[in-house]
């Protein structure tokens, strides 16, 4: 199982590329190669995301002309959609996805995401731990494990947060989000030693300031620019995952 890294993006992006290059119609390498320039968007592991999200909604809205049953295509308009936070227009792109190959597990997955955005907190649980149960050895299972301490965190059941938030941590120590949430996490649970250490370590690894302080993480957004989900859930953000940053040590401004 490799890790979803700077590293690994880049060389998935480069292969697709290729592959483009050697068939520029190729519906699948469009389709999959605007997911990894999403993917690498929504881990923040990337310098460009305002010109990656620009590429993939143009490759999918290619895939999708040339192929309009295509899953690969579906995928790639839903990811670009929720990674501009418009997760309500994604989530039939994703369920089209899901119709059209049912144990798709980074769909359903991302489904689950969506849910979550909009207000669906346990229907995307049990979304992502159906995603794991079908992958369990999947690439990117840090992200599902940590979407899964994320809603826990939400709902102020901080230990089963830390727990799913460090299996996240240990599946991918690269992505900055799980520390990040973790320096949340730990600091609700006044373990501050630990939550300025993990704060740290997220605003090392970011490509971008996000971590620098509430304003800046407020701007860039949890699923596209400054998008926190529905009212309910942006509420549920202020008063654990900021409150915790917060104690963690990070600045209004």
């Amino acid at each position: 199982m490799q890790a979803r890294t700077r590293s690994f993006y880049e060389e998935a992006i480069g292969h697709f590329e290729r592959a483009l290059t050697l068939d520029p119609l190729s519906v699948e390498a469009q389709g999959r190669l605007a997911n990894e320039l999403v993917g690498r968007v929504m881990d923040n592991l990337t310098n460009s995301a305002t010109a990656d999200i620009e590429r993939a909604d143009e490759l999918s809205r290619q895939a999708l002309a040339a192929s309009p049953r295509s899953p690969y295509a579906h995928l790639a308009k839903a990811q670009v959609l929720r990674a501009q936070g418009r997760c309500e227009e994604a989530i039939p792109e994703y369920e089209t996805v899901i119709a059209l190959n049912r144990n798709w597990a980074n769909a359903i997955s991302q489904l689950g995401q969506c849910k979550f955005l909009t207000g669906s907190l346990e229907e995307a649980i049990a979304l992502v731990e159906q995603a794991i149960r079908l992958s369990p050895r999947d690439p990117i299972i840090a992200n599902w494990y940590r979407r899964i301490g994320t809603i826990h965190l939400l709902q102020s059941r901080n230990e089963e947060a830390i727990l799913w938030l460090e299996k996240s941590r240990s599946a991918n120590a690269a992505a900055p989000s799980s520390h990040a949430w973790l320096a949340s996490a730990y600091a609700l649970k006044r373990d501050l030693e630990r939550a300025a250490a993990s704060l740290a370590e997220a605003r090392r690894l970011s490509s971008d300031d996000r971590y620098s302080s509430i304003a800046r993480l407020n701007t860039v957004g949890y699923s596209g620019p400054g998008y926190w989900g529905v009212p309910k859930i942006r509420a549920l953000f202020e008063t654990t995952y900021f409150a915790g940053l917060r104690l963690a040590g990070m600045p209004e401004e």
